[in-house]
């Protein structure tokens, strides 16, 4: 099975951004189902690994914060874009817990990520889309004020690969309480 842990993105956020997934060629828009905040990328996962994880992650203990949505930008590898993305603004409190659940994900035998923890929620992706349509969908919308929201939760998702896109199954939700 497919694993990754990730913060669900509250309904008013996906709102937002739904409404602002639009015009830009090439662009696959994620459903606002599948917007959310990854924390770790497992990967394909056997059933004694994926309980391991469970059994790590359930030992984080971190109180409630809150989290706001900071412009957008997209990601690129090599001369292509492929993905847009809304930022989120830093956050001790997030980067504590990434570090957190990247730790628990190593002790369950995963590899730890090479790349630097980049937070964001991916909007689209792009096959073939030009540069200058993408720079100026960020700068049209750049300016979009989402509010802050309370991170209350992080949860363990598999994913399904699918002809349409990526399906998110919610597996185990770990709540955030005050210490």
């Amino acid at each position: 099975m497919r694993l990754f842990v990730a913060i669900p993105v509250p309904d008013f956020i996906r709102d937002a951004l739904v409404r602002v997934s639009s015009g830009v060629r090439g662009a696959r828009w994620v459903r606002p189902e599948g917007m959310h905040i990854t924390l770790f990328f497992c990967g394909e996962t056997d059933r004694a690994q994926a309980q391991d994880l469970d059994q790590e992650l359930s030992e984080i203990n971190i109180p409630p914060f809150d989290l706001k949505c900071d412009g957008f930008g997209y990601f690129e590898r090599g001369s292509q874009i492929k993905s847009i993305w809304a930022g989120i603004e830093g956050n001790t409190t997030l980067g504590y817990l990434h570090g957190r659940v990247e730790s628990a994900a190593v002790k369950a035998g995963f590899e730890r990520e090479t790349r630097k923890y980049k937070p964001h929620i991916t909007l689209a992706r792009l096959k073939q889309a030009r540069a200058t349509d993408v720079g100026q969908w960020i700068e049209s919308h750049d300016t979009l004020s989402i509010p802050a929201f309370t991170v209350d939760k992080f949860t363990l998702f598999r994913s399904h690969l699918a002809r349409e896109g990526a399906m998110y199954e919610p597996l185990v939700d770990y709540e955030l309480a005050e210490i």
